[in-house]
């Protein structure tokens, strides 16, 4: 039974590319949001990096330097994700962007993203929810008729589950057959310096 069972595990490896592509294609619009969200509002966005934290800002150094990084790492990754193109590199700049956001926006939030049934801005929602069911019950069901209302907490669970997936792919790139990496490292393996073996780019 256990050689049976390790050769199906061996003959898994075949599809070993799966995983990789997933967690591109998982956070390809993650990305792409955020990009898109700093390209068209990249002057609001330096004023939000530089403004007091007491006015609803970050209070970072050279506001218009950080947003320009985190506005081209951001669109290098979806450029690069999409591709399986410097999978490993651009995972670098990715991780410390995903880092300094759980740090200096969700770290003060705690770690839920959602708050929890116990949380006291979700008993106040609730009690909310039950006071419009009982007194208007048509807004109740067109506000509830596409899923149940929750309180955003903003913690960093996102934040470091993106860090998380960034870092397989720093390991184990993009994986193989599609991505452009596994290509090109395939066709001339004498220029590549990558010490993971060539299965697994």
């Amino acid at each position: 039974m256990i050689p049976l069972v390790q050769t199906a595990l061996d003959k898994a490896h075949a599809l070993d590319f799966i995983a990789p592509l997933a967690i591109r294609l998982y956070l390809l619009p993650i990305f792409y949001e955020g990009a898109h969200a700093k390209i068209t509002g990249f002057a609001g966005l330096v004023q939000w990096f530089g403004a007091p934290v007491a006015q609803g800002g970050l209070n970072m150094p050279a506001p218009l330097l950080m947003a320009l990084l985190a506005t081209a790492t951001e669109t290098a990754g979806c450029i690069c994700l999409t591709l399986g193109l410097f999978t490993r590199l651009i995972s670098i700049p990715l991780m410390v962007t995903m880092t300094v956001a759980g740090l200096s926006v969700h770290w003060s939030h705690g770690w839920a993203a959602i708050a929890g049934k116990t949380a006291e801005s979700t008993l106040r929602l609730q009690g909310f929810m039950e006071w419009l069911a009982q007194n208007f019950p048509g807004r109740f069901n067109y506000i509830t008729q596409l899923g149940d209302p929750v309180i955003l907490n903003n913690g960093i669970e996102f934040t470091v589950t993106y860090v998380i997936m960034l870092a397989v792919l720093f390991f184990h790139g993009g994986g193989r057959y599609i991505s452009v990496d596994y290509w090109l490292k395939y066709r001339k393996p004498q220029l590549q310096c990558d010490p993971l073996p060539a299965s697994i780019m």
